[in-house]
């Protein structure tokens, strides 16, 4: 089963407003592969100036939601407002969202139901930190993750559904993931998925992988069975390296 190509691009806290722009446009004017969805999550502030230059095969992404729609929420994002803006997709879960403001399994199991509630795709990330994995744990604590946060949904909405494992204890860290370590933990998820919603459904589902993906790694990566594309951080910040890697499936 053929399933989406996918190359995601988080800027996270990085660029100004003129700066995003200037990159979406730069981006938009390289002739890009039809087959591969390419999906930018730029600040907040960036979302609508950016969607003003980004054409069709350019899609935009939030970095993250409120798990409430609304109310006295000061500096929160409702997922109602990004759908009435147009965005599609919304990043849940990031590594960098659990740790440093501590989201927990039970806050983004709200959130995907948030999310899907206003008609938009999570993409939603897993994946353990360096002592999980040195106790090779990893498996069991990316279930746990997707068993609090997913397990709940339907099959149909689990199907709609983008997975991107960042394995944390790869990233910053010295340590360095190969592609064979990646494909091992996207088959695990996989696995894991067929598991709860049958094969059918994890056939279905992108898996993509968070782990640092560069121009010189991705072709490598993104030829393992079970990886689907990337979720990639700072590479994407440079347009001429996330061209490479768009086009590296």
């Amino acid at each position: 089963m053929s399933r989406q190509k996918i190359a995601a691009g988080n800027w996270k806290m990085h660029t100004t407003v003129t700066e995003g722009k200037e990159m979406i446009s730069s981006l938009a004017k390289n002739d890009l592969p039809s087959d591969v969805t390419v999906i930018i999550a730029p600040p907040f502030t960036h979302l609508y100036p950016c969607l003003e230059v980004a054409d069709s095969g350019i899609q935009l992404s939030a970095q993250n939601c409120s798990d409430k729609l609304s109310g006295a929420f000061t500096g929160e994002v409702s997922a109602a407002a990004l759908a009435d803006m147009g965005i599609k997709y919304v990043i849940l879960g990031h590594s960098e969202r659990r740790e440093y403001f501590n989201e927990s399994n039970e806050l983004l199991k709200n959130k995907v139901d948030t999310v899907f509630g206003q008609g938009l795709t999570p993409i939603f990330c897993c994946g353990e930190p360096l002592e999980i994995r040195k106790s090779e744990q990893q498996v069991a604590y990316v279930r746990q993750q997707l068993m609090d946060s997913l397990w709940h949904l339907s099959s149909d909405q689990m199907a709609k559904i983008i997975i991107a494992y960042e394995p944390i204890w790869a990233i910053g860290t010295g340590e360095t993931a190969s592609p064979e370590q990646a494909q091992e933990m996207h088959q695990s998820i996989r696995s894991l998925i067929a598991e709860k919603f049958g094969e059918e459904t994890s056939q279905i589902i992108p898996i993509l992988y968070g782990g640092s993906v560069k121009g010189s790694n991705a072709k490598d990566i993104f030829g393992q069975r079970d990886v689907d594309g990337g979720l990639v951080g700072g590479a994407s910040l440079k347009v001429d390296e996330f061209v490479t890697i768009i086009r590296s499936f």
